[in-house]
């Protein structure tokens, strides 16, 4: 579809300076980073800037495409919103992508007075209104990461399938490798945790996979995800299986990736993790309850994406609204031995010395 009004400057648009507002979630954001190598390409002299939670910030710092990593409090004051309200007011934007769609990030765009103000079909609470026109095919019937990929193909640039525009500091490759460089091959990474309730496959489930693999396991995860390791690794222990690492809770973003590029494979719930590893070339096994692998999933034939067949599958709620024995079925339904199929399925196409730090 031709694009149509303002939206169609883009392309004879020469901005000087570039505001992305997409401040969470952390697989959104992971998603949505192939646009950063894009807009490079496409407006080679411009100086790209980037809203993002404080929480998610260190994921993009010394990213060489990016000048600036502006850090948005999601649980700050209303004083400090003003403040970066003005701030967004003061840097004099030319181009601003609203990939967030919602009125927060409505305001941050307005904020901007940038005379272009592009956003996506997702919109949602109002937003659409902050921006000047939106692009096609970028609405929730596309998956997501199509959707960045619209929003490349409005800039007339070709997306590239490995450009992810991951940028790991040498740092935390070398930070990896050091934790990583004792473990047998191959490594198995394993990522329990999720931000729903109805994401969260158990993590006794997750813990015989761990029994039943034959190298090593490495956990991952947030800081209020540590607990969900210590079943997996016990049972990497009771097993007797080669080895077994925690790293959960124990590192930073940066240091996040770079282990999840190092390892051989990851089985990881929905999450921001599960599209961390996929952006750092390492192959997935996905598990879907409440989310779509189609709309959700990251792309590549290298993934195994494995979705519960419940009635309710892909709801997307947030809090089972089942009541009683269907309370949470999908996390039943979804048998152990289906995901290992997968795990399996996936260790026949990898190899072990597939990563370098």
């Amino acid at each position: 579809m031709p694009l149509r009004g303002p939206v169609s400057q883009l392309k004879s648009l020469a901005p000087r300076r570039i505001c992305i507002i997409k401040p969470s979630a952390l697989g959104d954001v992971v998603q949505s980073l192939p646009l950063v190598p894009a807009l490079r390409r496409r407006y080679p002299d411009a100086a790209i800037h980037w809203v993002i939670n404080r929480d998610f910030a260190p994921l993009l710092e010394d990213h060489p495409d990016l000048a600036e990593v502006i850090p948005f409090d999601r649980r700050g004051s209303w004083r400090n919103f003003v403040r970066l309200l003005r701030d967004l007011r003061r840097r004099d934007f030319d181009l601003v992508f609203d990939l967030q769609g919602l009125a927060r990030s409505a305001l941050m765009t307005l904020a901007t007075g940038a005379r272009c103000r592009i956003g996506m079909q997702t919109a949602r609470e109002g937003s659409s209104w902050a921006c000047h026109g939106t692009l096609p095919d970028t609405g929730w019937q596309i998956p997501a990461h199509r959707r960045v990929a619209n929003v490349i193909a409005a800039l007339e640039v070709e997306p590239s399938p490995t450009e992810s525009g991951l940028h790991i500091p040498p740092a935390a490759r070398t930070w990896a490798q050091s934790r990583l460089q004792a473990l047998p091959r191959p490594i198995l990474a394993i990522h329990a945790g999720a931000g729903w309730e109805t994401k969260r496959w158990p993590a006794e489930k997750f813990a015989e996979i761990a029994r039943r693999f034959g190298g090593s396991i490495v956990t991952v995860g947030s800081r209020g995800e540590a607990p969900l390791a210590a079943p997996i690794i016990a049972a990497v222990s009771s097993a007797g299986n080669h080895a077994a690492l925690d790293l959960a809770g124990l590192t930073s973003l940066p240091q996040l990736a770079a282990v999840l590029e190092q390892v051989d494979l990851v089985l990881s719930n929905d999450s921001g993790p599960m599209h961390l590893a996929a952006a750092a070339g390492t192959p997935v096994v996905g598990v879907f309850t409440c989310t779509s692998p189609i709309l959700s999933g990251p792309a590549g034939m290298q993934h195994q994406l494995i979705a519960t067949s419940v009635p309710c599958a892909a709801s997307y709620c947030k809090h089972c609204p089942q009541q009683g024995p269907l309370h949470l079925a999908c996390l039943e339904e979804l048998s152990v031995d289906r995901v290992w199929q997968a795990v399996q399925r996936v260790c026949g196409q990898v190899s072990p010395v597939r990563h370098s730090a």
